[in-house]
C-alpha cells in the first residue's frame, strides 16, 4: 500500500519502501510509478493514460522519499532545480562503525562498473566528483546513525563513500556490511527533500519516517 507524503495538482511525494523500484528494469517487476500512476487514476477517476513524470531515483534497497510530477511543467521545472542543485537532500544511515570525526565532508572520484552495477573510488582520469557532509546523530548499542546531506548525486554514493571510510552502511552486502538485513534491505533512508515548488514558488519540505525495526526505532 502506497504511503503518500505529499500531493497536489503538480507533485505527487511517497515513502518508498525497500525493494520497491521506481522506474521499470530489467527484472520486469512493477515499478513505483506504476502503482502511483494506478493510485491517481482511482483516486481521481480519471480516464486514459495518467502522466506521471521521474524526477530522481533511489537505490531498490533504500527507502524513503521519492517525488514525481504529475504534469510536464513541473517535471522540466523540478528536474531544472535538481540539474542546478538547488534541492537539498537529506539522508539517515545505520553505519557498523564510528566515523573518524562527529561531523566532516567526504570527497572523493567515483567510477561505476555497469557490469557490477557498482561504484569504485578513482584517482585516475574517468572519475565523477561525489561530495557529501555526514553528521553523527546518535550512538547505539552496535550502530551510529548519522544524518548525511550529499552535495552531489553519483551512483551508489553514500554507500561507497561512507564504506570507503569504515563506516558500511547495515545490510549494505555489496559494500562490505558483515551480513544481510533479512528482508533485503538496507539501513539507508532518503529522509528530506526540500526544494522551492516548480508552480507555487513556496519553499517546500516532505519527510518520511523510517521503516519499523528495532534499530530504526531507536532513531526516531
Amino acid at each position: 500500500m502506497l504511503e503518500v507524503l505529499y500531493e497536489d495538482n503538480h507533485l505527487i511525494a511517497v515513502n518508498k519502501k525497500s525493494g520497491d523500484i521506481v522506474q521499470g528494469d530489467k527484472t520486469g517487476d512493477t515499478p513505483l510509478s506504476d502503482f502511483i500512476k494506478a493510485y491517481i487514476k482511482k483516486k481521481y477517476n480519471k480516464t486514459g493514460e495518467v502522466f506521471l513524470g521521474t524526477i530522481h531515483r533511489l537505490d531498490r534497497p533504500t527507502s524513503g522519499v521519492v517525488l514525481f510530477a504529475r504534469t510536464s511543467k513541473a517535471l522540466s521545472r523540478m528536474n531544472e532545480q535538481f540539474r542546478k542543485k538547488e534541492v537539498q537532500k537529506t539522508y539517515w544511515a545505520v553505519v557498523e562503525n564510528c566515523p573518524p570525526d562527529e561531523i566532516g565532508i567526504l570527497e572523493s572520484y567515483l567510477q561505476k562498473n555497469q557490469k557490477q552495477n557498482k561504484s569504485y573510488t578513482t584517482k585516475g582520469k574517468g572519475g565523477k566528483h561525489a561530495v557529501l557532509r555526514y553528521k553523527l546523530l546518535s550512538k547505539m548499542k552496535n550502530y551510529y546513525h548519522l544524518e548525511i546531506k550529499p552535495k552531489t548525486g553519483r551512483h551508489h554514493q553514500i554507500r561507497v563513500q561512507l564504506s570507503d571510510i569504515g563506516c558500511v552502511i547495515k545490510g549494505d552486502l555489496k559494500y562490505g556490511a558483515k551480513r544481510s538485513n533479512k528482508d533485503g534491505s538496507i539501513h539507508l533512508l532518503a529522509q528530506k527533500l526540500e526544494f522551492i515548488h516548480p508552480i507555487k514558488k513556496e519553499k517546500t519540505i516532505i519527510q518520511a519516517t523510517p521503516p519499523k525495526d528495532a534499530i530504526w526505532d531507536s532513531c526516531r
